[in-house]
């Protein structure tokens, strides 16, 4: 693999979990390059580390995508989701490198901190650059970084819970989804913890719930209404940011894809997304 291709990857994962979105990130690593290949050849010569200079680049179009998304989330209709990877796909986790700061769950802790949060954690954190580096990138001081990658990492921690072994949590949600096909409001309250949210992402493009279903008794009377109402949805396996999920289809098109989060054996979130522009990889 070229060392372009090489770099090119590292900004894709660099830009996808800064900004949760695989649009955005590839957005963003085309604007990165088109800004290199604007420099004159003395310039680019003039530079000691291109590498670096390209991560600066790709870090700062993401703070500022990051800071319009702020706006863009008050005319947004619903809940906004991360856009999912359909890690399963080839060509994309070649891409992509899956580790647990690409899950659903760790995307969601991402979104509730500010911009430079995020970015000072992630990239200390994440792929490990030291807070002076961090703060050349981002234009503050180490000491002002390792205070935002402090407060961030208290974020995670107040929001983890017990991590479920893969194989374990692959036969959850395989036993949800056949609780689900088999409209089994028993089998499925079973499987929820008493205290489990769903939150759907449709965007206003498509109909989801508007705000967060709570509780496994009405998730799983709200599942098989869904099942009732549209007896021809199709419920397939798929890996879903790295982790065991569904995508849901109707004659033959994808229209919703979920991501889960346990504690033990039991489902705690449910994340569905719907919005059409969000499943564009899934539905290629």
């Amino acid at each position: 693999m070229s060392a372009i291709t090489n770099e090119r990857r590292h900004l894709l994962n660099l830009a996808y979990r800064l900004t949760g979105s695989l649009a955005d990130a590839e957005d963003v690593v085309q604007e990165t390059y088109a800004r290199w290949y604007a420099l004159t050849r003395p310039r680019q010569d003039a530079i000691d580390n291109p590498a670096a200079w390209l991560t600066t680049v790709a870090t700062r179009v993401c703070l500022d995508l990051l800071g319009s998304a702020r706006a863009r989330r008050e005319r947004y209709v619903g809940s906004w989701l991360p856009e999912p990877l359909p890690t399963d796909v080839a060509d994309l986790s070649d891409r992509v490198t899956l580790d647990e700061s690409v899950s659903m769950a760790f995307l969601i802790v991402l979104d509730a901190m500010t911009p430079a949060e995020r970015v000072a954690f992630v990239l200390h954190d994440v792929f490990g650059y030291p807070f002076t580096e961090v703060a050349t990138i981002i234009g503050r001081t180490p000491v002002a970084c390792r205070k935002l990658a402090s407060s961030a990492r208290r974020r995670v921690r107040d929001a983890g819970t017990p991590l479920t072994p893969p194989t374990d949590q692959a036969q959850v949600v395989r036993d949800f989804k056949k609780a689900w096909e088999a409209k089994d409001i028993t089998a499925l309250i079973a499987l929820l913890d008493p205290g489990a949210t769903v939150t759907a992402d449709g965007g206003g493009q498509v109909s989801a719930v508007q705000h967060p279903l709570q509780g496994r008794d009405q998730i799983a009377h709200y599942a098989t209404t869904l099942f009732r109402v549209m007896p021809d949805m199709t419920i397939l396996e798929r890996t879903v940011n790295g982790h065991p999920g569904l995508m849901v289809q109707l004659a033959g098109v994808t229209t919703t894809v979920m991501a889960f989060e346990l504690a033990g054996d039991r489902i705690i979130h449910i994340w569905a997304v719907r919005n059409p522009s969000k499943l564009r990889p899934w539905t290629a």
